[in-house]
């Protein structure tokens, strides 16, 4: 029952009066990177693939500026990104616009990271069990390791939480997700991150025990350096 209809009712009781609350903040983050980046463009809308493999367009604030070099071409993303692009990630304060793909229906609070298109052909089938519950903002992969995991850490994690999902679970991710945040960790901006995906096709570096309850998250967390 929760999965089905009490996980979103949560989900609009909480971001609905957020997003109003938050209006303020929102506005003034775009009139800072208006500044920051020269462009009243400071809003990034990208395609992502969610729940059962459907597509949507998810928006989250810019952290890189648009510059391009002599042949009209963008320079590296790491050339891009200014002090106010970096402050944001750290923050996750760029995450914040996804309060109204919560609130429209295409993700939730919490869940599985929403994944871009072209990654999605490389799952296989355990892999594509993170399509069966909608994406998240933030989600169990994002308070054991986040940006520091590889690709195939984050899956596993991913269906570990379709599997277990509750409400207990939930909260318990949205505890950590506070202390990850506020603790600014794992939030690096990563210029190699595609390369490193490609690399974990063949299974990372480091070996990977599956939780099997929620008293196990701490071993985990240490036993994988995080």
């Amino acid at each position: 029952m929760y999965r089905k209809v009490y996980k979103r009712l949560l989900d609009l009781a909480v971001c609905i009066p957020a997003f109003i609350i938050l209006l303020p903040a929102l506005l003034l983050i775009s009139l800072i990177s208006m500044v920051s980046f020269g462009s009243c463009n400071v809003i990034f809308i990208q395609n992502r693939v969610g729940y059962k493999g459907r597509e949507f367009k998810i928006y989250k604030f810019k952290t890189m500026s648009d510059e391009r070099d002599a042949n009209g071409e963008l320079l590296p993303d790491e050339l891009r990104e200014t002090r106010w692009g970096k402050f944001m990630r750290r923050c996750s304060l760029d995450e914040l616009l996804q309060l109204i793909n919560i609130i429209i229906g295409d993700m939730s609070m919490i869940g599985p990271r929403p994944m871009m298109e072209r990654y999605v052909a490389d799952c296989d089938a355990n892999q594509r069990r993170r399509f069966e519950v909608k994406p998240g903002v933030t989600g169990l992969a994002q308070v054991l390791g986040r940006n520091s995991l590889t690709y195939n850490e984050r899956f596993k994690y991913d269906v570990w939480y379709v599997t277990h999902l509750n409400f207990r679970l939930d909260m318990h991710i949205l505890v950590m997700t506070a202390k990850v945040v506020f603790g600014g960790t794992g939030t690096a901006y990563n210029p190699d991150i595609e390369k490193k995906y490609r690399a974990s096709q063949q299974y990372g570096t480091r070996p990977l025990q599956q939780p099997t309850s929620l008293n196990e998250y701490g071993e985990l967390r240490r036993s994988n350096n995080m």
